[in-house]
């Protein structure tokens, strides 16, 4: 029998319980895989924290994986195109990801380039997307100086390699320990704190076309609205609250627009991660048993980097 997490009610990591499950086979339209490593995500836990429509539980947890085909539905072909028993894929977006095998719809199904491992390629899309959608409603362009809140973290570390693609020069907030992975991914550092707005003002004279901010403080937001005349251009996944009352924009995922955007420019990310021009930092993996240990690394903040189950 095959294995997956579950969260069996809503609240911290003590809900969360690995069960054997009796994996479907696929219908028309969907493939099984099985599955070689398991995205890790705050949004794994966060939206097991928030929520509160019991009809939904027991709650498959994981959103994005890499495997291997083992089974695939009549008259099915992939997002990419083609598909066979055998063939090595990423698969975002997808339910339940915490598992040994999964059957998912095809139409969220790609190869995955020979280069990328597997742990590096179940981490790849849902940051990356993320990241795209925040460049993409920002209109972050070539020369453009902006300003990334969190940029550190897996969003913002995408952010840097996209807008850097783009042309775009970026400055980053972190931690000084942190400062190394800025400056790999082409970012100029600056350390959040007091005194971030006028930090900033010193390496940007010419002002800050854009900010984008992956930590939700009332920091990022305050230096964004200080830096940025319009307000278009600041957006946030983190400060929904701060949003509605400034007039910045927010995006996620359960919004259509964010999802639409999300799914359409996940094979153009894909093939910029097997050309090695979109890194994902790895921190470590966990065997499958051992998610709530890499849960609870993950939810302390700043792992240094992805982190993978592995069946």
């Amino acid at each position: 029998m095959d294995q997956h997490w579950v969260a069996t009610d809503f609240g911290g990591l003590d809900v969360f319980r690995l069960d054997g499950v009796e994996v479907a086979p696929p219908a028309p339209g969907q493939v099984t895989i099985s599955v070689r490593a398991a995205g890790m995500n705050p949004a794994d836990f966060k939206h097991i924290a928030r929520g509160s429509d019991r009809s939904l539980l027991p709650i498959a947890v994981g959103y994005e994986v890499a495997g291997v085909i083992s089974a695939i539905g009549p008259d099915t072909t992939l997002a990419s195109g083609g598909g066979a028993v055998g063939d090595e894929v990423i698969a975002f977006r997808v339910q339940g990801g915490y598992a040994t095998a999964i059957t998912v719809d095809a139409r969220n199904v790609f190869a995955k380039p020979p280069s990328l491992g597997f742990p590096e390629a179940a981490n790849l899309l849902l940051a990356a997307t993320t990241a795209s959608e925040m460049l993409h409603v920002t209109g972050v362009t070539a020369g453009d100086t902006m300003l990334v809140h969190g940029a550190s973290g897996a969003v913002g570390v995408s952010v840097i390699q996209l807008a850097r693609l783009l042309g775009a020069r970026v400055i980053g907030t972190a931690s000084e320990g942190s400062f190394p992975v800025l400056e790999r991914f082409g970012a100029e550092p600056v350390a959040y704190g007091e005194g971030l707005e006028e930090r900033v003002r010193r390496l940007a004279p010419e002002g800050i076309a854009a900010a984008l901010d992956t930590v939700g403080t009332d920091e990022a937001v305050d230096v964004s609205l200080a830096l940025v005349t319009d307000r278009g251009r600041i957006v946030t996944i983190a400060a929904m609250q701060r949003a509605e009352g400034d007039g910045i924009r927010v995006i996620m995922g359960a919004i259509p627009a964010s999802a639409s955007y999300r799914d359409a420019v996940r094979a153009e990310l894909i093939a910029l991660a097997g050309e090695g021009k979109l890194v994902v930092p790895m921190a470590r993996t966990f065997p499958l048993s051992e998610a709530i240990d890499a849960l609870t690394l993950l939810s302390a903040g700043h792992p240094g980097g992805k982190l993978a189950l592995i069946p």
